[in-house]
Parts: structure tokens; C-alpha cells; sequence
């Protein structure tokens, strides 16, 4: 009886650990900072800007993790730090994360208002990183040899033809009627 116990209680004990293990949180895409940072940019035109500095960051851990501060990044050298932290997995899981965010929030706000002014500004400044970094990722591509750091390179790749195609279909900005 006293074995019984005692299996049962340690299948206990490991059950609970293999629990607490699944129940950890996953990463997240953002730092806590940039996360206060999209919350606070409401405007969809500034949110994409947002979006747009938070993949500038991780290419730049990427691809340039010993550079020197500019005037530009010393006030982000907080989250650069963090970002260095992570692995080159974590850094393009972010990246494509990121990128579907964007487009869950402009697809949002086109089954919202499609005439909302800012709609074709928030496209065109989504494409315009999209272009920037697609030499970026086709550099990952040709360096990795991690087919998982592969997959998320292409994802993200595949995110930014579908972006590029609709900014083709979207009006850079709405032209402002004149009053008569």
C-alpha cells in the first residue's frame, strides 16, 4: 500500500511539473516598453511607424549587434540590450510576429473605414519598411543555414509581398476635397 502511495504521489509531483513548464508565458514580440509604445500610438498612420522602428530594431541586433549608439538609437539602447539577449530565432520570430500585427490592424481598419484617410498613409509607410528590408532578409537567407531561421526569414518575406501588393492598390494618402 505504502508503494501505491508513493507512485502515485510522485506521478503527481511530475504531472504538476510538466504543467507549470507548459504554463510558463511564450516570448513576446515586444519589449514592455514598445509594447507602451503601440498602445500610445492610436493614429493607424503612427502606429505603422511604430511597427516600422520595432523591426528597424531587430535587424539591427541582427545584423549589427556591436555597432555604436547614434543619436537615434542611444534613446532605445534600453531595448537594444534586451534585444541582444535573444537568440537570431527570437529576433526574426519577432520580426514576423510584428509584421502580422501590422497587418491584422490595417486589415482591421479596413473592415472598419475604408475611406479613413490615414488607411493608404499606414500601407504605404508598412511597404516602404517592407522595401528596406527585403535586402536585409535575403542577406539572413543566404547566411543561415538554421532551416527554422529560414522559415521565419521567408515568412517575413512572404508578409512583405503582401504588403508591397496592396500598397500597389491603395492610394499613398486621400486627396482632401476643396470646399466650393
Amino acid at each position: 500500500m505504502k508503494r501505491i502511495s508513493l507512485v502515485f504521489i510522485l506521478t503527481f509531483i511530475v504531472l504538476i511539473s510538466f504543467s507549470s513548464l507548459s504554463a510558463q508565458p511564450k516570448r513576446d514580440n515586444l519589449t514592455d516598453k514598445e509594447d507602451m509604445q503601440v498602445r500610445e500610438a492610436q493614429e493607424l498612420d503612427l502606429r505603422m511607424k511604430v511597427y516600422v522602428k520595432i523591426i528597424d530594431r531587430r535587424l539591427a541586433a541582427i545584423f549589427n549587434p556591436n555597432a555604436a549608439p547614434t543619436k537615434e538609437t542611444q534613446k532605445d539602447l534600453d531595448i537594444l540590450d534586451e534585444l541582444r539577449a535573444g537568440t537570431i530565432n527570437d529576433l526574426f520570430w519577432d520580426i514576423q510576429k510584428t509584421l502580422d500585427e501590422a497587418i491584422l490592424k490595417i486589415d482591421d481598419a479596413a473592415e472598419r473605414d475604408i475611406n479613413n484617410p490615414l488607411f493608404g498613409k499606414a500601407v504605404h509607410i508598412l511597404a516602404d519598411g517592407c522595401q528596406k528590408w527585403g535586402p536585409q532578409f535575403k542577406s539572413g537567407m543566404d547566411k543561415s543555414s538554421d532551416e527554422k531561421e529560414k522559415g521565419l526569414i521567408l515568412g517575413s518575406l512572404e508578409y512583405c509581398n503582401q504588403i508591397a501588393e496592396a500598397a500597389t492598390k491603395v492610394p499613398k494618402e486621400e486627396k482632401k476635397k476643396k470646399n466650393k
